[in-house]
């Protein structure tokens, strides 16, 4: 085992999780509230890697963390249905239990930011949640929050109202079901503030954009999803290129998730 998976192994944590409540935000997206003492190290843009309730489904899912309350001791994740695994986290309700891997990743940058800052978050359909804890704790410190959210239709959009708390918020839909037509590149192109810092996850497609826009920015960042295996490195299923080397790769589970714009091949 190479010494990078050791050191992880070292410091990662075992918990079984309690639910404290789950309900369905919008068709097939489910907002999920565990409890437990791992909430204490939990930072904003890392995720879980969560045990399928099923001895049917050996892989863990990786699901980002939304919300974090440490007085509570409970954070909230967001999720889509994608397989059966999913699809069982579904039917989990109050007092049931899950075997969480975490917190895992590396998390966003929020330091140096204060009353004299402004940033911008940019999110996509379900790459949305864990842009949440960033507002939050960024806007307690007094920093300007801009908002752009895109989605495929109306029926898709989450955490406008939520988001809305620390800051303006654009919303566009695909179809123009809602807010406004178009993807987030129609927002942001007629921004025409400087911002501190960028923060941004969604569909590869947006990331991409992010990339290319923001790309000699000093402090943007891509929050990139990709399927797991191990969730520790070890394995090099959630592998990325560096840009200009044939031999340097970066792992989304333990380099990330979070990437400075530029760092990676998209």
């Amino acid at each position: 085992m190479n010494p990078t998976c050791k050191k992880r192994l070292g410091a990662i944590r075992l918990e079984t999780m309690k639910v404290v409540a789950q309900e369905e935000i919008a068709p097939a997206i489910f907002e999920i509230v565990l409890e437990g003492e791992m909430v204490e190290a939990m930072r904003a843009g890392q995720f879980l890697h969560l045990r399928v309730p099923d001895d049917a489904h050996l892989l863990r899912r990786p699901i980002s963390i939304s919300f974090i309350d440490k007085v509570k001791k409970q954070c909230h994740l967001i999720y889509r249905i994608e397989g059966a695994g999913t699809a069982i986290f579904s039917t989990l309700s109050q007092g049931d239990t899950l075997d969480v891997m975490g917190p895992q990743g590396n998390g966003f940058d929020l330091s140096d930011l204060d009353e004299q800052s402004q940033i911008l978050l940019v999110g996509g359909g379900i790459g949305v949640p864990p842009l949440l804890e960033v507002a939050k704790e960024l806007h307690a410190r007094g920093v300007k929050v801009v908002t752009v959210l895109g989605f495929a239709t109306k029926d898709a959009v989450i955490l406008e109202t939520e988001l809305a708390q620390y800051g303006e918020v654009f919303v566009t839909t695909d179809d123009g079901s809602y807010g406004i037509k178009g993807n987030v590149s129609v927002v942001i192109k007629d921004l025409d503030n400087q911002f501190d810092a960028v923060y941004s996850c969604g569909a590869p497609g947006m990331m991409k954009y992010i990339n290319q826009t923001f790309y000699n920015h000093p402090r943007a960042y891509l929050s990139l999803e990709s399927r797991m295996a191990c969730g520790m490195g070890a394995c090099y299923a959630c592998v990325l290129k560096v840009p200009e080397s044939e031999t340097v790769s970066q792992r989304v589970c333990e380099d990330g998730p979070v990437f400075r714009t530029g760092t990676v091949v998209l």
